[in-house]
Order: C-alpha cells, then structure tokens, then sequence
C-alpha cells in the first residue's frame, strides 16, 4: 500500500509539522504505525466520515489521522493525541476536504485538455 502525506497549496505537510515536534520515541512509534500501514495493515484504524484514526497505544494515546483513495493509497493529514483528539478530527475533515476537491478540480483540468483523467492526489 503506498503512503504519502497530503500536502496543502503551499507545499506544507501538516503531517510533517506534527511529526516534527515529537520527541524522539514517540516519532519511533508513528514511524512503525506508518511501515505497518505500507504494509498493508489497517487493524488499528477506526473509520468515520471518511476519516481514519490509526491509534497508537502508547503513550498520551497518540493517533495518525489519515484516508483511503482507493485500495492502494492512504493519505496523511496530521496527528495528535487524545487529549487534542476532538479538534484534531476537523482538521483532518477540513483537509480531506480540500484533498477531494483538489483532485476534482486537476481531474476536471486534465479532461479539459483532452488527456486522460488520471487519479492524482
């Protein structure tokens, strides 16, 4: 399964700005969570609204919000902890949001000039 992080207009990763300030085990864990997830190993994801919650036991219960697009790509969109759980979920609603209607508009973009609609994200 292939992984990649979302990336909004302006190149940034939310997920790589998360990423980035955890301490060096915690990154470890996320870091395994995601191998496990490129291997095809979704048992810890709790799904709503299209929305996946990968949650990591360890730790203040740190979570990998994420979606699917199709069977072979997940999309990253942040992470947090349980703490920052309610308000980390609407991030990642908004940003898959933004994902699907990105993808809309290239696809529509692509038809226009007579190329065929690939899926990109």
């Amino acid at each position: 399964m292939r992984v990649q992080e979302y990336l909004k207009d302006d190149g940034s990763s939310p997920y790589q700005k998360w990423f980035d300030g955890l301490d060096v085990i915690a990154a470890a864990k996320v870091t395994v969570a995601k191998s496990r997830l490129e291997l095809g190993n979704t048992s810890n994801i709790k799904w709503f609204d299209g929305i996946g919650e990968y949650k990591i036991n360890w730790g203040p219960g740190y979570r990998i919000y994420l979606a699917q697009d199709g069977k072979e790509l997940i999309i990253l969109f942040g992470g947090g902890t349980k703490k920052t759980q309610q308000s980390d979920i609407e991030q990642a609603k908004e940003l898959y949001q933004e994902y699907k209607n990105r993808k809309k508009q290239v696809g529509e973009v692509d038809t226009k000039k007579g190329m065929k609609n690939k899926k990109r994200g």
